[in-house]
C-alpha cells in the first residue's frame, strides 16, 4: 500500500466515525428536531455520489469510507423524515 492511500484511509476513517456519535444518539433518542432536513439531504445524495466516483475509479479510500457514511448519513436522514 501506498503513501497516498494509507493517507486516504486514515483521513476517510475520522471523517467517517465523526458520524458515529451523531447516528447513535439519533438512533437512541429519535430526536430530530434540530437536524437541517435539507444539510442531511444535500450532503447524502453527495456521499452518496463520491461512493459512486469511488467505484468508477477504483479508489479503495473512497470507496470504504463513502460507503459507511453513506449508511450514517441515511440512517440520519432516514430517521429525521419519520421523526419530523
Amino acid at each position: 500500500m501506498d503513501t497516498f492511500t494509507i493517507i486516504g484511509l486514515v483521513a476517510a476513517t475520522c471523517t467517517t466515525i465523526s458520524f458515529v456519535p451523531q447516528a447513535l444518539r439519533t438512533i437512541k433518542t429519535k430526536h430530530t428536531k434540530d437536524l437541517s432536513l435539507a444539510m442531511y439531504s444535500l450532503f447524502t445524495i453527495g456521499i452518496f455520489l463520491w461512493f459512486v466516483y469511488g467505484i468508477l475509479v477504483k479508489d479503495l479510500p473512497l470507496i470504504i469510507a463513502n460507503g459507511i457514511t453513506l449508511l450514517f448519513t441515511s440512517t440520519i436522514l432516514i430517521l429525521k423524515i419519520k421523526y419530523k
